[in-house]
């Protein structure tokens, strides 16, 4: 009889830290539930990008280290970005927003930095002080083992 009561006294002493351990993982859930999550950055928009934008572009690496200087009109919309070069050549310019980025991406056209050769390029740009900051990678057609390069972006708004 007094070995059942042990027993019975245990069980309950088990059965108590049991359910009390259950309502104090239910009260933390629940606290955790109701901290607000901090506040999301504000999405950037093709609007943020619109305009007139006076690009450099420098290759990363390799021998040819001259820059193509060329100018980007960028729209509030999908339509209508275009890549103004010197010479008179204007490229349409499919774009895509992704995160904090614009991303651009051409068709072929001749080049300005290789005579004679086609080109396509795609890249991608964002917002940081005042400028966009990015990447190009420019894809010849026929070059061989020469038929990649990339180039760091600088865009600078036009007034």
């Amino acid at each position: 009889m007094h070995m059942m009561r042990r027993s019975v006294a245990l069980c309950a002493t088990i059965f108590i830290v049991v359910a009390c351990a259950k309502s104090e993982q239910a009260a933390d859930t629940t606290k955790a539930a109701a901290t607000p999550a901090p506040p999301a950055a504000p999405a950037v928009t093709l609007a943020d990008f619109a305009g007139k934008w006076a690009v450099v572009a420098t290759p990363e690496s390799g021998k040819d280290t001259s820059v193509t200087k060329y100018t980007l009109t960028a729209t509030a919309d999908t339509t209508g970005w275009v890549i103004d070069f010197p010479s008179g050549l204007k490229v349409p310019v499919q774009v895509m927003l992704s995160g904090d980025s614009v991303m651009v991406k051409t068709g072929q056209f001749a080049s300005q930095r290789r005579k004679s050769m086609k080109v396509s390029s795609e890249g991608w740009s964002r917002l940081q002080n005042g400028k966009l900051v990015g990447e190009t990678t420019a894809h010849y057609q026929n070059a061989g083992a020469d038929s990649v390069l990339k180039l760091r972006v600088e865009p600078t708004k036009m007034p």
